[in-house]
Formats: structure tokens, sequence, C-alpha cells
């Protein structure tokens, strides 16, 4: 998304996460707890978003790779549970986000003297991401262009300019806010994309979501002028 004097265009660009190994794997919530703390904040990012590119996802149990491995191969439904219920989204950093994962482990670590020491059926393999981004050449011109520009985005674009734009954009906020914002007549349209939560949904049904909030939004507007 590109957006200076001369060209108010929104550049519509596509994604992909590459998956780099980090070489650290554990068998034990204590030996997770120990390598979370100083684990690249890339790790933390890649076990939290990376599903939603994964050609298997399609509404899974658990939605980030520490609730699915705590559950699964720990064997520990408390855990699993509350760490499912954690949403990135809530905190303004992966740091703050970090934060929150130890103390949820640390918490339920402090209720059992067994659990922090049981081994785990696989080990939980720490794994980190890198994005690598495509421009399609395509690009908006109105904001009225944005359903229909959007009902043709593949699913890399709708994650690199709904999803990877939070870290990316100063306001931490998606593309589609940063490009509308500038233009000062949009402000319902920025509150109802601000109030789109993506972590719980699969990028089809976030890109359906969309799709209606553009198409219905210039309908109305149409209709009152």
């Amino acid at each position: 998304m590109d957006n200076n004097r001369e060209d108010r265009a929104f550049y519509i660009k596509d994604c992909a996460l590459v998956s780099i190994s980090t070489g650290q794997k554990v068998y034990s919530l204590a030996e997770l707890l120990e390598n979370l703390r100083d684990i690249h904040a890339g790790s933390i990012y890649h076990h939290f978003w990376s599903r939603l590119l994964r050609p298997s996802f399609d509404h899974p149990e658990f939605h980030n790779d520490f609730a699915a491995w705590a559950y699964h191969s720990i064997h520990d439904q408390i855990l699993g549970e509350r760490l499912n219920l954690i949403d990135p989204l809530d905190f303004d950093s992966l740091e703050g986000l970090r934060r929150e994962i130890i103390e949820t482990i640390e918490e339920r670590m402090d209720e059992s003297e067994y659990l922090p020491w049981a081994k785990a059926e696989t080990p939980f393999y720490f794994v980190r991401s890198q994005i690598v981004v495509l421009d399609t050449g395509r690009r908006i011109q109105q904001p009225r262009e944005l359903g229909e520009a959007v009902k043709s985005m593949s699913p890399g674009s709708i994650f690199y300019h709904f999803i990877d734009a939070r870290r990316r954009t100063p306001e931490k906020v998606d593309d589609f806010q940063c490009w509308l914002k500038p233009m000062g007549e949009y402000e319902d349209l920025i509150r109802a994309l601000s109030n789109i939560d993506p972590y719980f949904n699969t990028l089809t049904e976030l890109k359906e979501e969309l799709v209606f909030l553009f198409e219905g939004y210039f309908k109305n507007r149409g209709k009152h002028g």
C-alpha cells in the first residue's frame, strides 16, 4: 500500500510466509517456558499467525501452536484451553504477547508439581517466519472499488493487507484503514474495519466479511447521495 502526494492508489500486494527452523525443540513445559523467554519474536508471530496460510487450516480446535501442543502432546486440557483464549490482537507488541504466554504457562505450572516435567509425546519445534512480499501490479484508485478488488484477492493478499499490516504500520492497523484515513470522509467505514478481529476466523471468512462490509457501505452511501 503506497500513500504519497503523487500517488494515492492502493497497491495490492501478495505474500507468503517462509518457515525457518530455529533448531530449538522442547519436550516439557519447563523447557518450553525457558525457551520462550528469549526465542526470536518472529517465532511467537509464526506460532500464532502462520496457521492461517497453511493449506490444511480449516477451523482447527486450537488457534495457536502452543495451545495445540499443550493439549495434544502434554495432554493438559486446562492449559490448552487457557492458551487458546489468548488473542494476539489484544497486545500492542509481540513482547506483550510473549509475556502473556509465559504468565499463562507459569500460572498453570504452579498448580501442579508433576506438570512442568511431564514429557511430551512429540516435541515442540520452535519455528519462525519470514514474509516474502510480491507486487501483484493491481491498483485501487477509488475506495468504491474496494469490494470488487477484495473479491479477487488471494489469501496471501488478505493476510498481508489486513493482518501483517498491523505490525508494519505506525498506527498498528490494517492497510485499508491507513489508506482511507487521510481522505477524511470514511470515519464510519474505518470504525467498522477496526471492529473486525481476524484471529478466530479463516482467511476465507475474513475475505467474505470484508467484501460484505465494503459493498454494503458503498451501496448505502450511494442511496444517500
